[in-house]
């Protein structure tokens, strides 16, 4: 369980603070708006109105003792890097910062942000992978080259075992997992036999991916 200071609760804040309620966390939540701070309190430990960009109120907070802050300030980059800057100075221990385009990004970064999530722009990449095929369930983008995706079976593989498809041998792709009706077997031996009823978790690169799967 970890200690995390949540800045900013506007509808990327407000999820993010479901979810770590959702993971057990304790939670301090800030916004200016007092509307926002009440509707997040079933789900955080603690929460405040107050400015991000003022020093003494961050200062009141104790950020060195959090040991994630996040900012997820969205309709203001001003605000989101004064933020940022002031958590920094003030010694926060890891200031995950919200960006919405590159440039953004690269000031949070000189700035004291230690990491940066681009939710819009994920959830684009998410969705044009996810709804350009009709073969892709889901995925998990863990480089730039390299991407975890749940997709199913290619028919002339039903029926057969993995050993003697030699998956990873002839197209750099290695099967993490079979999934069928929401259970996972990560049981996976040469000898697993494939049925097209079920999807595969596989782990490679994009473009060895896309080639052995043709999408």
């Amino acid at each position: 369980m970890k200690s995390i200071l949540l800045i900013g609760l506007g509808r990327f804040g407000k999820h993010v603070a479901q979810k770590l309620y959702e993971l057990k966390h304790q939670v301090m939540a800030v916004d200016m708006i007092e509307e926002r701070v009440n509707e997040v309190l079933p789900y955080v430990t603690n929460a405040q109105i107050g400015d991000g960009t003022n020093e003494e109120f961050l200062s009141s907070l104790g950020v060195r003792n959090f040991d994630v802050c996040i900012v997820a300030i969205g309709d203001n980059f001003q605000s989101s890097l004064e933020t940022t800057s002031l958590l920094k100075e003030l010694g926060a221990k890891m200031v995950v910062s919200r960006a919405a385009r590159d440039v953004h990004a690269k000031f949070l970064l000189r700035n004291g942000a230690d990491e940066i999530v681009y939710p819009e722009k994920q959830l684009a990449s998410w969705t044009a992978i996810r709804y350009s095929s009709d073969h892709i369930f889901d995925y998990i983008e863990l480089t730039e080259d390299y991407a975890i995706f749940e997709i199913s079976i290619p028919e002339e593989w039903n029926g057969k075992s993995i050993g003697r498809l030699d998956i990873r041998k002839k197209h750099r792709v290695n099967i993490m997992a079979v999934k069928r009706n929401g259970e996972l077997n990560l049981n996976i031996t040469s000898d697993t036999v494939l049925d097209n009823r079920e999807t595969l978790l596989v782990l490679g690169r994009y473009k060895d991916i896309q080639k052995c799967f043709r999408i």
